[in-house]
């Protein structure tokens, strides 16, 4: 039996969520082709240049209910994702520990007055352990001594980000996705394909006018003998700062958030503010080995949400994850599986088509009709 002419599905951009729809469709049996103007290690995504901490109530402190929910959502996906991936990746769901300094203890209330605000109630229940005194050392060993309070929220992960992207380019190859790597995509010629997804992140910008990348900086440092057990938050008023350990001895230091999209290299202020407040963590990161400095910006819509973006015809659009992406990207990319399915066998042709399917949606949030194109 010849296969058609053209892929069921073309999905554009390679980084974690343009793998991870095109690895479940082709799951499900349909045909996909996937196309990145980066390498399949993912070394031009903003994926490739994340902690990739799942830490929901952790994040509560800035984000609202919804990314708090799909963050809780994906959090409990991941084990499966990772489980169907030919190669193995690290994953831990250990908690996370928040610390603070006495001399930014006013941070502590702030804190915990937001995560309260914004967290699923189920998240709190028994999510959220006040620590004092010698409780700090005996949830982290490594900061025993250095804090007299802290919370431990036990239930949060994290992954090994480039393990993951490495496993999900091996999975397309098993499941036999077209990928095109080093590709480039053509606004004026898109790739032949019945439905386009596209996952382009702040490539879509000739089609997404509103997004805009947020820049991160983190550094990546081998610091054989700390030993944490846990991705580590530091609560400081100017850069609160993330400390997620790797295996192997690595770890990912993070703070830095700045509006623009200035893809040029982590600046000095930046770096001393990182290396000193993890040295402030432990006095062992003054002889870490620096392995990379590197910087990215995050695609971000005004409103800071996620959105499954369609146009009325034929192409579903998969943007906006900002600094959560794989806090929420199985729940994202689960949610754009089913709706593009849907779009390839006929279910959704119109506006209220498009509304019905909404309204029943477990994420309806997430979807957006493009008001520049009105339905064929």
């Amino acid at each position: 039996m010849n296969r058609p002419a053209q892929p069921d599905f073309a999905v554009l951009g390679g980084g974690l969520c343009g793998r991870l729809v095109a690895w479940r469709l082709a799951g499900q049996g349909h045909r996909v082709a996937l196309y990145e103007r980066g390498d399949a290690a993912g070394s031009q995504a903003a994926a490739w240049v994340a902690a990739a901490m799942l830490a929901p109530l952790a994040e509560a402190a800035s984000a609202e209910l919804l990314i708090t929910r799909l963050g809780a959502s994906s959090l409990d996906a991941w084990p499966q994702v990772l489980a169907e991936l030919p190669e193995p990746v690290f994953f831990q769901r250990n908690g996370t520990l928040v610390v603070w300094h006495h001399a930014d203890r006013t941070e502590a209330p702030l804190f915990e007055r937001r995560v309260r605000s914004n967290a699923p109630a189920e998240l709190l229940d028994g999510g959220f352990v006040t620590l004092a005194g010698a409780q700090v050392g005996a949830a982290e060993p490594a900061l025993a001594g250095r804090f007299n309070q802290g919370w431990l929220l036990p239930r949060e992960g994290q992954l090994d980000n480039r393990q993951v992207l490495a496993a999900l380019a091996a999975g397309l190859a098993q499941r036999g996705v077209e990928t095109h790597w080093n590709t480039p995509v053509d606004e004026q010629s898109l790739p032949p394909a019945c439905v386009t997804i596209d996952c382009r992140g702040l490539g879509a910008k000739p089609v997404l006018p509103t997004l805009r990348g947020i820049r991160g900086e983190v550094a990546r440092v081998h610091a054989p003998g700390i030993n944490l057990t846990r991705p580590v938050r530091l609560l400081h008023p100017r850069y609160p700062l993330y400390i997620a350990p790797k295996q192997n001895d690595l770890y990912v230091i993070g703070a830095t958030e700045v509006e623009g999209e200035d893809m040029s290299p982590v600046s000095v202020r930046s770096a001393l503010e990182l290396l000193s407040a993890a040295f402030s963590v432990h006095p062992g990161f003054g002889e870490a080995r620096i392995l990379e400095l590197n910087s990215q910006c995050r695609p971000t819509l005004p409103d800071h949400r996620p959105a499954l973006l369609w146009d009325g015809a034929q192409t579903l659009r998969v943007n906006g994850l900002y600094r959560h992406g794989y806090m929420i990207a199985p729940e994202v990319a689960d949610e754009a599986v089913r709706f593009a399915a849907a779009l390839l066998d006929g279910r959704i042709g119109d506006a209220d088509a498009f509304a019905d399917w909404r309204r029943a949606a477990r994420w309806s949030e997430l979807f957006q009709q493009d008001c520049a194109r009105e339905p064929a």
